[in-house]
């Protein structure tokens, strides 16, 4: 586990080779045991080492037997002890028995076809000193991040978006369409950034850049959705009639290749653990870890501080008496929410509308004073259809019936009922016709009549939706079922850009490695073959799961209503965090920033203060944006958070752990 960064420069263009220092310091916590650079002419990559496997001879770059190929990696490859043998038996020479080596001469053999061969995640940068050109990908699913931009200077690439910021032909703009998607769907879906000229890679996607420009793109992999005829010939058995597999096989099949992802994401040479919030996904793979080892499994959960808050924290325990864990807990509460702000969207690089971010940062500091690598049960309801609103799609059909005005009417007047949040996104959803729409229209941040007054009137094409991004998506997917359809988008978007990004970059921030079991490409392809009905039976979620869950959890972990993550943000916004709030929101703001109309966002917030509406979700995705640009816009980049980004307007004091807080914070503000 590692951070990359490097760039390829055009020919001609003269390079201070001290930027590579610079963006590799921009990542040092991704990797405080050691760097490695390779420098090659126009080319400089780097790594900042998180030493999990083979910790004496992985020191990275590594090369091929001849020195041809230069590898620098972030991740982890699951199946390098068999590749090893493979490769050895084709007459490689190998110096290591690190994972990082297996790959490099892949590569040697295969080329870009590497890339079948590989079992883990991870994103990584080849050289090729022969032929001067440079191979970068990232995995399949996308649980590592990558980031480039092309500019004028040639090829700069890296982890995190701000390490990329230090290289001096990287400009530092917000990209107005970005903008706009962050504003539906709380999250920028790849390949944009919210940095104009700074891309993500997409997963399964590679790269080849010579004389430092972008030559190829190559989509290598997609998730395996079928439609009814070929799912009917991926589902026979052997030589027998035809029939359908039986549950039981399927849920046999499944618990297999659980137990088989589990033990291949349990190799490590470092003490290991794993988050366990108490819902079905995280609880499965603790039960799974606790039947592969001799010592007991150690877990993390957080909760919340405050009167009548209602946590997690209780079913966590029960799962982790029942399998004899190590059991640490904390308990968060609007003063972290303050002082860690700044700090957490700081590593986040760009914001995601998530309340849970606070939280997900702490649990993770929380566990790296004791391990250096956990397991998460990340994946699980996009896989196997845990949300509510592949339940709520079933509904969608009545909604076809509507004439237009009808649908649009009764959205108009949804939308001006106080409270029912939940329940006025589902109506609004399923009274589109257009997929995509639908799609686009299940929990936005803002609704497209909402973004159309949240714009200034200059920037009326902003309020547009972004059904677009979602048809991009669907117009691969060869499924017809609905409920499969948006589990594969879902995949394909709010996974790996809003759920992935802000794990992998929140446990990085405390030097933790986090691997998710379940999002292993062969149980990935395995549920995405399985019937709709395997993961959505009767109204019942992830069907399958819990037939396999049956086997391993108490019944009442399996049994109880999914809860989520219930950040109490909503009281901390009418309370200890209002203050924060109107600063960072008041119209003197908003009309010097020229993107949100201040009549519109005061009367969310004074709505809010009230009680009458929550607009939580709403309230605390502007605000992220607005502390976003004051850290990445307004200044130049730094080499590391020294928590002195002033958030709490003109001569207000910046906070990080260890600011004073948020006294300064003026009271008033627009109410």
């Amino acid at each position: 586990m590692c951070g990359i960064a490097g760039y390829l420069s055009t020919p001609g263009s003269m390079l201070d080779r001290t930027i590579l220092s610079d963006m590799l310091q921009a990542i040092l916590h991704r990797g405080p045991d050691e760097d490695g650079r390779l420098e090659d002419g126009p080319l400089a990559m780097g790594m900042r080492r998180l030493s999990i496997i083979d910790l004496a001879d992985g020191t990275q770059p590594i090369f091929d037997e001849s020195g041809r190929y230069g590898i620098v990696f972030n991740g982890e490859i699951y199946n390098y002890r068999e590749l090893r043998q493979q490769l050895l038996a084709r007459g490689h020479q190998l110096k290591t028995h690190s994972d990082t080596e297996t790959i490099v001469h892949l590569y040697e053999e295969f080329g870009a076809d590497c890339l079948e061969h590989l079992r883990g995640m991870f994103a990584f940068a080849i050289w090729d000193q022969r032929e001067r050109s440079l191979f970068v990908a990232r995995d399949r699913m996308g649980i590592k991040p990558l980031y480039y931009s092309q500019t004028s200077a040639g090829f700069v690439f890296g982890s995190e978006i701000k390490s990329l910021l230090l290289h001096p032909a990287v400009q530092r703009q917000v990209d107005i369409q970005a903008l706009s998607q962050y504003v539906s769907l709380k999250y920028v879906p790849a390949p944009r950034t919210l940095f104009a000229g700074i891309s993500s890679l997409e997963p399964g996607h590679w790269l080849r850049i010579q004389d430092g420009r972008v030559v190829a793109k190559q989509r290598y992999w997609d998730l395996p959705f079928a439609d009814p005829e070929q799912m009917a010939s991926l589902d026979r058995i052997g030589d027998s009639d035809g029939r359908r597999r039986s549950d039981e096989e399927y849920t046999d099949e499944l618990l297999a290749l659980l137990q088989e992802s589990v033990a291949l994401h349990l190799r490590s040479d470092v003490p290991f653990g794993a988050f366990l919030s108490g819902g079905l996904d995280s609880s499965t793979i603790v039960a799974l870890m606790a039947q592969q080892l001799s010592a007991p499994v150690k877990t993390f959960s957080v909760g919340f501080d405050g009167e009548g808050v209602q946590d997690e924290l209780p079913y966590a325990a029960q799962v982790a008496q029942a399998f004899g864990c190590e059991h640490h807990t904390l308990k968060i509460g609007a003063s972290d929410f303050l002082s860690l702000a700044e700090k957490v969207l700081w590593h986040l690089d760009q914001p995601i509308a998530d309340q849970a971010t606070i939280a997900t940062h702490m649990v993770a500091k929380l566990a790296r004073q004791h391990v250096k690598m956990v397991l998460t049960g990340e994946g699980g309801d996009e896989l196997f259809a845990g949300y509510a609103r592949y339940a709520g799609e079933r509904y969608a059909r009545y909604g076809q019936w509507l004439p237009t005005p009808v649908a649009a009417g009764l959205r108009w007047g949804a939308e001006r009922l106080p409270g029912l949040r939940r329940a006025k996104i589902a109506l609004t959803a399923c009274s589109y016709r257009d997929e995509a729409q639908r799609f686009a229209n299940w929990f936005p941040m803002f609704k497209e009549d909402a973004k159309r007054q949240l714009f200034v009137a200059g920037r009326a094409a902003l309020g547009q939706g972004v059904a677009e991004v979602f048809a991009a998506e669907l117009s691969r997917c060869r499924a017809t079922d609905s409920v499969q359809r948006m589990l594969y988008v879902d995949s394909k978007l709010w996974l790996v850009d809003y759920l992935l990004l802000r794990g992998d970059k929140l446990t990085m921030a405390n030097s933790l490695e986090a691997r998710v079991p379940l999002l292993d490409h062969k149980l990935v392809e395995f549920a995405a073959r399985l019937p709709a009905d395997l993961k959505l039976r009767d109204g019942q979620r992830k069907y399958l799961l819990k037939r396999v869950a049956r086997r391993l959890l108490p019944a009442e972990i399996i049994d109880r209503k999914k809860q989520g993550f219930p950040i109490p943000i909503e009281r901390w916004l009418r309370g200890e965090a209002a203050g924060l709030m109107q600063d960072l929101l008041s119209d003197e703001t908003l009309r010097r920033r020229d993107f949100f109309e201040p009549v519109y966002v005061r009367r969310l917030m004074q709505q809010h203060l009230s009680g009458y509406c929550d607009h939580s979700t709403e309230l605390w995705g502007l605000m992220s944006f607005e502390m976003w640009q004051r850290q990445f816009i307004d200044q130049p980049p730094r080499r590391e958070f020294g928590g002195t980004v002033d958030i709490c307007g003109s001569g207000g004091q910046g906070t990080g752990e260890n600011a004073p807080g948020l006294a300064p914070i003026s009271s008033g503000g627009a109410t």
